[in-house]
């Protein structure tokens, strides 16, 4: 099988399967030799090596291969929703694989770079390996795709706030000696939630309105729900599992309560990054949240997030690596992959420009309508 990238033809895995394999565990040696070159020239890629081994190691068998199973098909589901996406958008030039691969290699790309630089080069991959792509049709998948996360998202926000200790305790033996006060904490409550709420659905619906221009699977709601939302349901739902098996490996308690705190405070986490995965960040917040919510110890909660992350971006990568070999082959996958991480990262500038330039002309225009109201009459 054939397939169109970047103004060439690249095979997909029409050589035998041994071959494949033989493939991908030379390319994992070469893994390897690199991760041996960077240790000589300074970097300590052998300790952080070292430490993944010792967290590994740490955690019993079960839960480690019950965790890397549940993160793949985290990654598998998801992917499979962006091929219903684009499978309406651009009929007969779509297949499964190539598409669920572009995705793994995101995710393997945001646990150790910069800024969701893997996000962009899912997307610019979308628009290497589907002929009739552009990036502004890849763009809007990325907008259908996100809507299921946004609602979610909202619900797992909306819990937290709803679930602080405190939030609506309200003593009613105070109600009648407090009756305003009492009565402006509800009115008070109510706002902040409605105010939530409007915020998030004016979000989902501009990623509605945006999408649309190239989600044609919006406009078929029966094939949205199964292509889509439902692979984006269990997405979410390995992701889910995959905490709890890790909580169960380091003796915390798993509650849903427990689940959605991690999640939530993961999310934050992500917001506010400034480093590769989130990583130091993401710890600080669900150690955090933990003990908000069931008393956990720092540094059991400190453990338990620094070998979940390292685990699964570990994995992330492993899977990413077989699935292009397997899908795009040696030569193909090396050509794809680092010519959308190549265009990613000018994409990347290309849009912090943009931005940068939009956000002055504001500025500006600001400036001129206060300058002009003070020389009126």
């Amino acid at each position: 099988m054939a397939l169109y990238a970047r103004g060439v033809t690249v095979a997909i895995a029409s050589e035998p399967r041994g071959r494949r394999l033989g493939k991908v565990v030379a390319w994992l040696g070469g893994v390897v030799l690199v991760f041996a070159f960077c240790q000589l020239v300074g970097f300590d890629v052998w300790g952080w090596l070292k430490s993944l081994w010792d967290t590994i190691t740490s955690i019993p068998a079960q839960y480690l291969v019950g965790g890397v199973v549940l993160q793949s098909g985290q990654t598998l589901f998801a992917g499979y929703s962006y091929y219903g996406i684009l499978a309406a958008a651009y009929p007969d030039e779509v297949s499964v694989r190539p598409i669920v691969t572009a995705y793994a290699v995101g995710v393997a790309g945001n646990s150790f770079l910069p800024a969701n630089l893997g996000t962009m080069i899912t997307l610019l991959m979308f628009v290497a390996i589907v002929p009739s792509c552009t990036f502004a049709g890849s763009l809007a998948a990325y907008l259908v795709q996100k809507i299921f996360f946004t609602i979610v998202g909202a619900f797992v926000y909306l819990y937290l706030f709803l679930s602080v200790p405190g939030s609506f305790d309200i003593s009613f033996g105070n109600e009648s000696s407090h009756p305003l006060l009492t009565l402006g904490i509800v009115l008070g409550c109510v706002f902040l939630l409605v105010v939530i709420a409007r915020v998030f659905w004016r979000q989902v619906k501009k990623l509605w309105a945006q999408a649309k221009q190239g989600g044609v699977i919006l406009s078929e709601p029966r094939q949205y729900l199964k292509r889509v939302f439902l692979p984006e349901t269990l997405s979410y739902a390995c992701k889910m599992g995959v905490i709890a098996v890790f909580l169960a490996a380091f003796a915390i308690p798993v509650t849903f309560e427990s689940i959605l705190w991690v999640i939530g405070s993961g999310s934050l986490a992500n917001v506010a990054s400034f480093t590769p995965g989130a990583l130091g960040v993401t710890q600080a917040t669900n150690a955090l949240a933990l003990k908000t919510c069931c008393a956990v110890p720092q540094s059991q909660a400190v453990d338990y997030s620094l070998a979940q992350q390292l685990v699964t971006s570990a994995w992330n990568v492993v899977l990413a690596v077989v699935l292009v070999v397997w899908v795009f082959g040696w030569t193909g996958g090396k050509q794809i992959v680092g010519g959308a991480y190549a265009d990613a990262k000018v994409k990347k500038e290309e849009m912090q420009e943009a931005r940068r330039r939009k956000h002055e002309e504001k500025k500006a225009a600001k400036a001129a309508a206060k300058a002009e109201r003070r020389e009126m009459p």
